[in-house]
């Protein structure tokens, strides 16, 4: 087994984890923006879950007002910055482009909400303003994208907010579970800071629901709670040999890579990571660029169904990653790993009786997450049961992002929840 750091210099490292997109440049984005179309009923803003009007700010960038063009942007989604670098645009806005559907290239309009977002952000001043203390309090129970879209919007009306969470940062998953190379810099740090300097909203730090406070000592302290927590627990795998030491949650995998030096973190010389979501591709990219001599994505069904886009795949693959579908372990080994053949049946996902083994000195888990066991809350299937507004059982209790059914564990979902979910709050609580 040969799980070590240090395996690249300093200089490569930082070579293989700069920008996946470096910004704009000025010209370069009244280039893109000239591009559009501006269609009246435009299909991109259908396909964006946040429902930011994209031909408006996209002209706004084409007649020299990219500071205008953030604003716009951020009164839907007020982590469009993050959402500009990690949002799957390809398979939502950018998919639905007419300049897509004509010429196959649309207007990049991910790259152009980058460009504008960062610009607003680089003001010295706020672009919202709060509105006067209504006297009701918000209790939020996690500070990643729900979390954090749900605050903004509730302070901006005039409400005072409690952000809770767990971690020693802000954030969630937009400062642990995403690709170095997606954020450098410490953008969602510095992302979670700028939408605080609106007011109204205090962060408290180190504390979990259930433990270091109970939902019912929230619910007693505040006129609304919102649950926004993601999900915190990491499914397993069910074969021999996965309480090994060098099989590891790809979670905690890139947390490491998020939050310490590149050259400290361990990795292998034959990694194989087992799903098909986006953390099993950053899971796999970053161990590449640590240095892995060859890293496997083993998928259990076909590649049309991994959850992952086709671009993220073929990024993958560009940076060396095999991908390798209708496989799923059935015994880990000290160096190998054994995969079973699969194929679908009438009943579902069966074996075929057919294996194949390969070198492993490190095994990545990337087979989804669950949700931390909360008493009292009806669940649809795995995650909280809520209604169209995102109100849970519990009365005066909502829930958003992650957690909450019906989603689809994006990002930007997670904004668009936390902002609607703050809405009904808002209209709940003036009456």
């Amino acid at each position: 087994m040969s799980i070590e750091s240090g395996r690249l210099t300093a200089a490569k490292l930082t070579e293989n984890f700069a920008d996946l997109h470096p910004p704009l440049s000025d010209h370069e984005a009244r280039v893109a923006a000239d591009r559009c179309y501006f269609c009246h009923d435009a299909p991109c803003v259908t396909a964006c879950p946040t429902d930011i009007d994209i031909p408006m700010f996209i002209r706004q960038i084409a007649t020299g007002q990219p500071g205008a063009a953030g604003v716009t942007i951020l009164e839907q989604n007020i982590l469009g910055g993050m959402c500009a670098r990690v949002c799957p645009t390809e398979t939502l806005c950018e998919e639905a482009c007419v300049r897509e559907v004509a010429e196959g290239k649309p207007v990049i309009i991910g790259q152009l909400q980058r460009y504008a977002t960062d610009i607003v952000m680089e003001e010295a001043s706020h672009p919202f303003e709060r509105a006067p203390g209504t006297g009701k309090t918000v209790g939020i129970v996690g500070a990643g994208p729900a979390g954090l879209a749900a605050a903004h919007r509730l302070a901006m009306h005039g409400h005072d907010v409690t952000l809770y969470d767990a971690r020693p940062k802000g954030g969630g998953l937009n400062e642990y579970g995403i690709a170095a190379y997606k954020t450098v810099d410490d953008f969602a740090a510095a992302e979670v800071d700028w939408l605080l300097g609106i007011g109204g909203i205090t962060l408290e730090l180190g504390v979990r629901v259930g433990d270091s406070v109970s939902l019912a000592a929230l619910q007693d302290t505040h006129d609304a709670v919102v649950l926004a927590m993601g999900l915190g627990g990491v499914n397993g795998l069910d074969c021999p040999g996965t309480d090994a030491a060098h099989v590891q949650d790809a979670v905690g995998f890139i947390e490491d890579v998020r939050q310490r030096a590149w050259d400290q973190i361990p990795v292998g010389r034959n990694v194989v990571v087992i799903g098909g979501g986006m953390t099993a591709i950053d899971a796999a990219v970053q161990a590449r660029h640590l240095g892995a001599e060859s890293v496997t994505i083993a998928y259990r069904r076909g590649r049309e169904r991994m959850g992952a886009s086709r671009y993220e795949q073929d990024l993958a693959a560009s940076q060396g990653v095999t991908i390798r579908t209708g496989l799923q372990p059935v015994e880990v080994g000290t160096d190998t790993i054994t995969l079973g053949y699969t194929r679908e049946t009438a009943e579902g996902l069966a074996l075929t009786g057919e294996t194949l083994t390969l070198p492993a000195d490190h095994v990545l888990k990337a087979i989804g997450q669950t949700l931390e066991a909360l008493p009292g809350l009806d669940r649809a299937g795995a995650k909280i049961a809520v209604d169209s507004a995102g109100r849970t059982s519990l009365p005066g209790v909502w829930a958003a992002g992650d957690c909450a059914a019906g989603g689809d564990d994006l990002t930007v979902t997670a904004v668009a929840e936390g902002r609607d979910a703050a809405m009904s709050i808002h209209d709940t609580l003036m009456g």
